[in-house]
């Protein structure tokens, strides 16, 4: 313990050394690799996000319009106008087809079931009940009870009485008094008295024998090689020196790795925002700015005066002349039409229509006023459409 304490102490100075040794190059270079990747990661988010409002979002709703209105309400239609009604009465059809074929399959059953059972059940079912079981009833079961009950037993009853007394009372006498005393006295009484004075202490010691010789062959040159050749071998020539690398120089290195990445990721960061703020205000003031002055100086004056200067009275002149093409054309339809008339009545005869007059006006009242003039009768309150 004493020794291995200045050693952990010891190793906290080249850990140091290696830390601060690593630390600015791995940051410098980690920096180096990751301003680029978070200036492109930060312009493929500007762009996507633009191409999200301006593109895609637009293309989604469009196609949902377009698949809404081209697909989604003929299919509608479709679907409730055809696919429904021919749905019901698919439905319905195939409903009173299946409750016919029941029906049918369910007599059908019936019937075959009935004669099924006729030809294949009741004539064997009377066979068994009225043929074969009178005939083996009265003729095979009572008859042999009856010599079983009168005959068998009686007869059983004594040869088993002669047999007890004759076999087995001799029988169970000789195994009483002579076998089991010689079998017990002559050969047990011996065996057991062997086998616990003789062969159970000499297999002990075989056992014990067998397994320290087992043991001096199979297993303690194995142990003392393992013990002594490989665990040494490898706690000192692979553990220690991989635990010491690992420790020492791929921990400090995967740590200032790691925060050298979040880091430098972060510098990265407002670096990429320094350069879009430097490269946004360059556009304001090298696009946005002289766009927006001309914009305000140039076109929307220019605009405003071809507005009121050309487009006003060019409109207001195509306006007139509409207004005067239209009236032309209505009086030249006028005059045809005229024309067209003066021409029939030249062909077929006949006297010209009079001309349309004013229709006259009654004195019996005024305009405006509902009393009627002294001596004049009233007029009819027609009104002149319905006179016609």
């Amino acid at each position: 313990m004493s020794m291995e304490k200045p050693q952990s102490g010891a190793g906290h100075e080249p850990e140091g050394c290696l830390t601060a040794f690593v630390r600015i190059p791995v940051r410098i270079v980690v920096l180096v690799v990751v301003v680029p990747l978070r200036m492109v990661w930060d312009v493929l988010v500007v762009v996507g996000r633009f191409l999200e409002r301006t593109v895609l979002r637009p293309a989604g709703r469009a196609l949902a319009w377009f698949f809404r209105y081209t697909v989604g309400i003929p299919a509608g239609w479709l679907y409730r106008q055809v696919l429904t009604p021919v749905g019901h009465a698919l439905a319905w059809f195939f409903s009173g087809v299946t409750q016919v074929v029941e029906w049918t399959l369910g007599h059908l059953g019936r019937v075959l079931g009935w004669l099924l059972r006729a030809v294949f059940v009741w004539p064997w079912v009377g066979l068994w009940r009225y043929v074969v079981v009178p005939v083996a009833r009265y003729g095979i079961a009572v008859p042999a009870v009856w010599l079983y009950r009168n005959v068998l037993t009686r007869l059983g009853t004594g040869l088993a009485f002669l047999f007890a007394l004759l076999v087995l009372t001799p029988a169970a006498a000789l195994w009483t008094y002579v076998v089991v005393p010689v079998v017990t006295y002559g050969i047990a009484v011996p065996a057991v008295w062997v086998y616990r004075n003789v062969l159970a202490p000499a297999g002990r010691a075989l056992a014990v024998a067998a397994g320290w010789l087992g043991k001096a062959l199979f297993v303690w040159p194995w142990v003392g090689l393992w013990r002594y050749v490989l665990v040494p071998v490898g706690r000192y020539g692979l553990v220690v020196p991989l635990s010491w690398l690992y420790r020492r120089v791929l921990a400090p290195l995967g740590r200032e790795l790691a925060d050298a990445l979040t880091v430098c990721w972060r510098i990265a960061g407002y670096v990429s925002r320094a350069v879009g703020r430097a490269l946004k205000w360059l556009a304001r003031n090298l696009v946005g700015r002289p766009v927006a002055w001309f914009c305000t100086s140039v076109a929307r004056p220019v605009g405003h005066w071809i507005r009121d200067s050309v487009w006003a009275p060019a409109r207001a002149a195509a306006v007139e002349a509409g207004r005067a093409a239209r009236a032309a054309l209505a009086s030249a339809r006028d005059t045809v039409r005229e024309a067209r008339r003066d021409a029939w009545r030249a062909l077929v005869g006949g006297a010209r229509a009079a001309e349309v007059a004013e229709p006259p006006v009654s004195r019996a009242r005024t305009l405006g006023s509902t009393t009627a003039v002294p001596g004049v009768a009233p007029a009819p309150e027609i009104s002149l459409r319905k006179r016609g």
